[in-house]
């Protein structure tokens, strides 16, 4: 992404994370989303293969989970759930195939990833109640999107730090939600977010353009 483009991204960002600040109004949904309708926009430009229309596909998953999230947290969480799932299973498709080389290099980052991702589930379990098998399932899924960042083919400093950066944020938002309540949690949620899907975009427009500056 150019500089205009991400300089309109992250303000368009600011503007909905500033929105949290005050009570909560009608079409908030509609200012989320404004900086996923963006992403979308850019990445449709350069969408040429298969992996590229996949990722495409979790874009447009992550933009309807923010929709059901924002509309309604408490009645439609499990559809805001089940729409990054998908989200997440697109991005894990388009970012195969996996490098040998670096399941090797890395295999203990994976494990630190595994060990972290059973300590939150472990902080939060208790109070999941019927979500216990969705957000288990949710969570295993956001944690091999997040592997896939660090073994995939095109696996680069910014795929990296997308796949990082949006499971602090989800993490951020289950302690939240199922175990303890945290100042400010939706700025820290959404700021954390928005860089996530950010990272991720600009990692396909790195690759495509210059691979080899950006390995990882």
């Amino acid at each position: 992404m150019n500089k205009t483009q991400t300089t309109l991204y992250f303000f368009l960002a600011i503007i909905f994370i500033a929105t949290r600040l005050i009570e909560p109004f009608s079409f908030s949904w509609l200012i989320k989303i404004l900086p996923m309708l963006m992403l979308i926009a850019i990445t449709l430009k350069v969408t040429v293969n298969r992996n590229e229309k996949t990722f495409l596909i979790g874009l447009m998953f992550s933009t309807f989970g923010d929709f059901f999230l924002d509309y309604d947290a408490i009645n439609w969480f499990i559809f805001g759930l089940a729409s990054f799932l998908v989200a997440h299973i697109f991005y894990i498709i388009s970012f195969t195939p996996l490098s040998a080389i670096k399941i090797k290099a890395r295999l203990m980052i994976v494990v630190a990833y595994i060990i972290f991702g059973l300590f939150i589930f472990n902080l939060i379990s208790n109070n999941l109640g019927d979500l216990f098998i969705p957000v288990l399932i949710y969570m295993t899924v956001l944690l091999l999107m997040a592997v896939s960042t660090l073994l995939s083919y095109k696996s680069n400093k910014w795929l990296i730090i997308g796949g990082v950066s949006f499971v602090v944020s989800d993490s951020i938002l289950g302690i939240n939600k199922f175990y303890l309540s945290i100042p400010y949690a939706e700025i820290l949620i959404m700021t954390t977010y928005y860089f996530a899907q950010y990272a991720l975009v600009n990692s396909t427009l790195h690759f495509n353009n210059n691979s080899e500056e950006f390995d990882a």
